[in-house]
C-alpha cells in the first residue's frame, strides 16, 4: 500500500491510490455516484427532450404552409366621411407575382357561405372558399379521397368541390362515399371530387374550419357582386431565407396600388416560428435548472461521504504525513477521490443519457435529435461538482495535525 512508501506521493501514485480506494469500497462509492449518474443522464435527456419538442413545434408550424406569405385587407379611413372599402383584388396578386422575385405560386381566397341539408329536416352553415389549384400545395393540404381540382377545372369553370373531412363524414358517413356525390351550393349543383384535411391541426385559427368546402376560384366569382375582389392572397416562396424580403416587397406593391389611407396586412410565419423557438428554449432552460438541482444534491452527497471518509481515515492521514506527504498532497489525494466519484458517475450518466435517444433511432424510424454539446457540458459539470464539493473534505484532511492523527484510534 501507498502508506508504506518512504518518499512523498507523486501524481501517478495519488491517482493509483484513489483507484485502489475506490476498488476497496465499490458499493459505497457507487451509491455515492448514483446521484451524479441520475443528474448527468437527466441533463442530457432534458436537452434531447427540449430539442425534440422544438423540432416538433417548428415542424407543426411549418406544416401550415410551405414558406407561406399572406396578404389581407385590414381597414380604411377612420373619418366620418370615410371612403368605401378598398379590398384586395385578383390584380393585386398578379402584380405581386410580376414585380416580386422568388414567388413560386399564389392563390386568391374568396369567402362565401351557404346552408346545406345534413339530414332529415336539418341544415348546416358551411364556409365556401374559392381558391386556385395551387392552394393545395401552398397550404400543405392532405387529399384523403378522390382528387383536388386542377387547372383544367379552373379554366373550364367546372362546378366541382373538395370537402373537408369532418363535413364529408357528417354528410356521407365516409370519405370514399362522398366522391361523386352532388352538393347544391347557392342553388347550383357541384360534384364532390375529393375530400381533404389540413396537414396540421390549427383548431379553427386558419381560414379552414371543419365545415369548409373548396371550389375553383373561377366559379366562386359567379357568386360575387365584384368578381375581382378577394378576401386573402396566399403566396409560396421558393427559399425560406427570402420570406422576409418577399413579405416587405409584396406589402409595398399592394399598398402602391390602393389609397394611402387603406391598411393591408402582409404577414408570414417567421414571428410565430421565432416565438415557438423561444418558448421551447425557455422550457429547456427550466428543465435544465431542475437537472442542475439534482446534480447539486448529488454533490452534497459526495461531500458528506468524503467527510465521513476523512473521519474514518484520520490515522492513515497521520501515517502519510509522518512518512513525508505534504498537506498539499493530502488535499490533492482526497480531492482526486471526490473527482473520481463525480466524474465516474457523470460518465455512466452520459452513456445512459445518450443510449436512450440512440436506441430510439436504432429501433424506430424516428430521428431523435442528439446534442454532443449536452454530453460535453454534462462532463464539465460533473467534474466541477467533484471539485466544488470535494474541496471541503480535502481541506479538512490536509489541516489535520499529524501527531494527533497518529494517536487517533
Amino acid at each position: 500500500m501507498s502508506e508504506h512508501k518512504q518518499s512523498p506521493l507523486v501524481l501517478d501514485e495519488i491517482f493509483r491510490f484513489a483507484y485502489d480506494t475506490f476498488c476497496s469500497n465499490k458499493v459505497r462509492f457507487l451509491l455515492t455516484a448514483l446521484g451524479m449518474v441520475i443528474g448527468t443522464a437527466s441533463l442530457i435527456l432534458v436537452v434531447t427532450i427540449g430539442l425534440t419538442g422544438k423540432q416538433y413545434i417548428l415542424r407543426q408550424i411549418q406544416g401550415i404552409g410551405s414558406n407561406l406569405v399572406w396578404a389581407e385587407y385590414e381597414s380604411g379611413s377612420q373619418h366620418v366621411n370615410a371612403e368605401p372599402p378598398d379590398p384586395l383584388t385578383i390584380n393585386d396578386m398578379q402584380a405581386v407575382q410580376e414585380q416580386v422575385p422568388g414567388i413560386t405560386a399564389a392563390t386568391p381566397v374568396v369567402n362565401l357561405s351557404d346552408r346545406i341539408p345534413v339530414g332529415e329536416g336539418k341544415e348546416r352553415d358551411v364556409l365556401i372558399l374559392g381558391v386556385n389549384p395551387e392552394y393545395l400545395h401552398i397550404r400543405n393540404l392532405d387529399v384523403l379521397a378522390g382528387r383536388f381540382f386542377d387547372n383544367e377545372d379552373e379554366q373550364a369553370h367546372n362546378k366541382v368541390a373538395v370537402v373537408e373531412e369532418q363535413l364529408a363524414t357528417r354528410l356521407y358517413s365516409s370519405q370514399d362515399e362522398a366522391i361523386g356525390k352532388t352538393l347544391k351550393l347557392s342553388g347550383l349543383p357541384f360534384t364532390v371530387v375529393g375530400t381533404f384535411k389540413e396537414k396540421v391541426e390549427t383548431f379553427g385559427q386558419s381560414e379552414v374550419t371543419g365545415d369548409t368546402i373548396l371550389i375553383p376560384y373561377s366559379v366562386s366569382r359567379y357568386f360575387m357582386e365584384n368578381g375581382s375582389t378577394v378576401k386573402q392572397i396566399y403566396f409560396s416562396v421558393a427559399d425560406a431565407m427570402d420570406v422576409p424580403r418577399v413579405t416587405s416587397q409584396a406589402h409595398q406593391v399592394i399598398q402602391s396600388r390602393h389609397r394611402p389611407e387603406s391598411v393591408y396586412g402582409v404577414s408570414n410565419l417567421s414571428q410565430l416560428l421565432t416565438l415557438a423557438a423561444k418558448t421551447a428554449n425557455a422550457l429547456t432552460i427550466v428543465l435544465l435548472l431542475i437537472a442542475m438541482v439534482v446534480l447539486l444534491v448529488s454533490g452534497i452527497g459526495i461531500m458528506n461521504i468524503m467527510l465521513a471518509t476523512v473521519s474514518a481515515r484520520i490515522r492513515e492521514i497521520g501515517i502519510r504525513m509522518a512518512v513525508g506527504a505534504t498537506r498539499r498532497e493530502i488535499k490533492f489525494q482526497f480531492l482526486t477521490e471526490a473527482i473520481f466519484i463525480s466524474l465516474g458517475g457523470g460518465l455512466i450518466g452520459i452513456v445512459i443519457g445518450l443510449a436512450l435517444p440512440f436506441s430510439v433511432r436504432f429501433l424506430s424510424t424516428y430521428r431523435l435529435p442528439v446534442s454532443g454539446w449536452s454530453a460535453l457540458i454534462a462532463l464539465c459539470v460533473s467534474t466541477f461538482v467533484g471539485v466544488l464539493f470535494g474541496t471541503v473534505p480535502a481541506t479538512r484532511a490536509a489541516q489535520l495535525d499529524p501527531v494527533e492523527s497518529l494517536r487517533h484510534e
